[in-house]
C-alpha cells in the first residue's frame, strides 16, 4: 500500500493523504456476505446519548468476517482483495472448493490467486491458520483467540502483528502490538502473518469533514465548558482545571489512570503490562 498527498490547491487538501488503494482489486463487496447496519450514534434506546462525541457519517454495508476460520482442512483460493468501510484493515474474499464464499482479514504478502487453509497441522505459510501450539517460536501472528473457539479477538487492527516468545505447559507467551506480554492457551487458533494495509498510520486526515465521514462528531475540552457542563469548567477567562487531577465529565480521575479491574480474572495471564 502507497500514501497518496496532496497540493495545497485548497485549505481542505494541505497536508491530506489519501490510500492509493493499490492493492484493491474489486470495488462491489459479494452480496451473500453483507448486510445493513444499524448504527446506534451513541444513543440507548430511549434515545438518550450515552456515548458521546458520535453520529452522522456515511452509510455502511456491513461484510461478515469469518474470525474463526472453522472451516478446518478445506482449501481456499484468494479472490479478491476488497475495501472495508467498517475496519482499516483490507478484507479478502476467499472461494472454497465447495463453493462457499467467506471474507478474511487480508494478511499482508498474500496473492490473488495464493491457496490457504485452516487445519491442526497446516504449514507455517502467510494466511493459514492453525493452534499456536504447533507454531515454531517467533512466528509472527494476527487473529489470535481468546478462548479455544471462541473466534480472532485479538490484533486485528491494520498493521499490528503479535509474535510468539515462548511455549510451556498449556499456554504460550504472545508479545502484543501494544508491547504487552501475556499467556494465552495453547489450543487457540491464529493466523500467520501481519494484518495488511500497514500505512494507514501515516495517513493525515487534513479537515474536519473527513472525520466527520467516519462518524465522529467534535470533541470540546472540558476547561471551555461551565461548571454545569464539566468539571474542568467555569473561572474567569483562562482558568486552570481548579484541581489536583484531571477527572472526566463524570467526576473520574483521567489522563493516565488505570482503568483495569485490579481482581480481574486474567491479571494473573498477564506477565508485562503495556507502557
Amino acid at each position: 500500500m502507497g500514501i497518496r498527498l496532496y497540493r495545497a490547491y485548497t485549505p481542505g487538501t494541505r497536508n491530506r493523504s489519501v490510500s492509493e488503494f493499490t492493492e484493491i482489486s474489486q470495488t462491489k463487496p459479494e452480496k451473500s456476505l453483507t448486510y445493513s447496519l444499524h448504527r446506534s450514534k451513541g444513543r440507548n434506546n430511549r434515545g438518550i446519548i450515552t456515548s458521546r462525541h458520535r453520529g452522522g457519517g456515511h452509510k455502511r454495508l456491513y461484510r461478515q468476517i469469518d474470525f474463526k476460520r472453522n472451516k478446518i482442512g478445506s482449501s481456499a483460493k484468494v479472490a479478491t482483495v476488497e475495501y472495508d468501510p467498517n475496519r482499516n484493515a483490507r478484507i479478502a474474499l476467499l472461494h472454497y472448493k465447495d463453493g462457499e464464499k467467506r471474507y478474511i482479514l487480508y494478511p499482508r504478502g498474500l496473492k490473488l490467486g495464493d491457496t490457504i487453509i485452516a487445519d491442526v497441522e497446516a504449514p507455517i505459510v502467510i494466511g493459514n491458520s492453525l493452534p499456536l501450539f504447533n507454531m515454531p517460536l517467533g512466528t509472527e501472528v494476527h487473529n489470535i483467540e481468546l478462548h479455544p473457539g471462541s473466534g480472532g479477538q485479538l490484533v486485528r487492527a491494520a498493521g499490528t502483528v503479535a509474535q510468539l516468545v515462548a511455549k510451556e505447559g498449556n499456554f504460550v507467551t504472545l508479545r502484543l502490538p501494544s508491547g504487552e506480554v501475556r499467556l494465552i492457551s495453547k489450543e487457540c487458533w491464529a493466523t500467520i502473518g501481519q494484518v495488511g494495509n500497514v500505512d494507514v498510520s501515516n495517513l493525515t486526515l487534513g479537515k474536519a469533514g473527513r472525520t466527520r465521514w467516519l462518524g465522529r462528531r467534535p470533541t470540546v475540552r472540558g476547561v471551555v465548558m461551565n461548571p454545569c457542563d464539566h468539571p474542568h469548567g467555569g473561572g474567569e477567562g483562562r482558568a486552570p482545571i481548579g484541581r489536583s487531577h484531571p477527572v472526566t465529565p463524570w467526576g473520574r480521575p483521567a489522563l493516565g489512570q488505570r482503568t483495569r479491574q485490579s481482581k480481574k480474572y486474567s491479571n494473573k495471564l498477564i506477565l508485562k503490562r503495556r507502557k
